[in-house]
């Protein structure tokens, strides 16, 4: 498990519930390995946005913010959060329509219980941390 470079993102990871922080964790670990593997990321910036875990490309500037985060009045259930003013969700709602639940036009939420599509997961990881790149290149993704 890559070491957390930001206190307050790990506080943060360590206030959520043992269940939900394992899989939250999870979610932490594909978003830096899908980084390190597609080109044109470049190092991810981990910080919080919203009291929650966020991952920027701030050093190639490539792609849009992917955020992951629980809610005290939703337990069961934790989200991975896109831009909404993206076709991200979007898109993914039309490529993956049974791998996962959406929240409009911003989130991919998942039960406690789910056992995520990693490779599905990926993809929409990659799309966003590439979001600028791949936008400037065809006019959308």
């Amino acid at each position: 498990m890559k070491p957390f470079g930001n206190a307050a993102v790990a506080r943060t990871f360590e206030s959520y519930p043992p269940g939900v922080r394992e899989k939250l964790l999870a979610l932490r670990k594909l978003i830096f390995e899908t980084a390190a593997s597609t080109p044109g990321v470049g190092t991810l910036e981990e910080t919080l946005k919203w009291g929650e875990p966020a991952y920027l490309t701030s050093e190639t500037k490539s792609g849009s913010t992917v955020r992951v985060g629980w809610k005290h009045s939703n337990p069961s259930q934790y989200c991975m959060y896109f831009h909404c003013q993206t076709n991200l969700v979007e898109t993914f709602r039309t490529l993956f329509p049974n791998d996962f639940t959406f929240e409009g036009n911003r989130a991919i939420v998942f039960r406690e219980s789910d056992v995520v599509p990693t490779d599905s997961l990926s993809f929409c990881i990659a799309a966003a941390l590439t979001y600028h790149h791949s936008k400037g290149k065809n006019g959308a993704l």
